[in-house]
């Protein structure tokens, strides 16, 4: 499974026109396995919401190169999902099967034993029936993972899958992730250890506002590029003037 290319083309996106993500350029090759990282407010989280529609282009484009939106997987981050809402665990693992059913399709016997098997897969074999408020961050985490293998989605946008989770459940959603990228699936995280990020991931987008590095790991995140990201984050204007093509800087 490979899909095509993603590209950004001199990408700029605004929160009530101040840029978030400000003149990024470069591709995400099919395949590949990309860490989006850089300081607090940098725009990472923000430049992966683009990359699924949710959020407006100021300026700029993303050429996805004819891949639907219904072939992105995006894992939110967690503090975005409400779990009071009084769902079960087999409930949002199906929600992945949307694509096949449709919105308000019935959800066949095929489709429910994929998702037994996709808890199975997760670690949390027999849990379908239980209220998604009763789970642990991590068990909670893993039942979004399993989502995920039953939309086998062509590109998977994670934003900080593992915050405040067990190491053990952290461990066992990377050996998952390192399978997709056997899979030849596009894997794109918002990450922040650092350790994890050398370790599984090849390539690397470092971004403050602005890219500062995008490439193979080593470089994208050697000491100058690093140091480079904090001066600029120490350095940002909240309330910025207007650049040339009529949005504003962000330093």
């Amino acid at each position: 499974m490979s899909a095509a290319p993603i590209s950004l083309k001199n990408l700029t996106v605004a929160y009530d026109r101040h840029a978030a993500v400000h003149h990024v350029s470069g591709t995400f090759a099919p395949g590949s396995m990309t860490a989006i990282v850089g300081p607090n407010g940098a725009g990472k989280s923000t430049l992966l919401k683009a990359l699924i529609g949710e959020k407006a282009i100021a300026s700029g484009a993303i050429d996805r190169g004819g891949l639907a939106l219904a072939s992105v997987g995006y894992l939110p981050q967690v503090a975005e999902i409400d779990r009071t809402f009084p769902l079960s665990v087999a409930d949002i693992v199906l929600l992945g099967a949307w694509r096949q059913g449709g919105a308000f399709g019935q959800v066949s016997r095929a489709m429910r034993e994929r998702g037994r098997d996709a808890l199975a897969t997760v670690g949390l074999e027999g849990f379908g029936a239980r209220p998604i408020g009763s789970l642990s961050s991590g068990q909670f985490r893993r039942v979004l993972f399993a989502r995920l293998l039953l939309q086998d989605a062509e590109v998977i946008l994670l934003d900080e899958p593992f915050a405040a989770i067990d190491t053990r459940t952290t461990d066992d959603l990377l050996r998952l992730i390192d399978l997709w990228h056997t899979q030849s699936r596009t894997v794109i995280a918002v990450l922040h250890d650092f350790d994890q990020v050398r370790a599984h991931f090849p390539q690397t987008l470092l971004i403050a506002r602005e890219l500062i590095a995008w490439g193979d790991t080593a470089s994208a995140m050697s000491p100058e590029n690093l140091l480079r990201a904090r001066a600029m984050s120490e350095n940002w204007d909240e309330a910025p003037e207007f650049c040339d093509d009529g949005h504003r800087h962000v330093a």
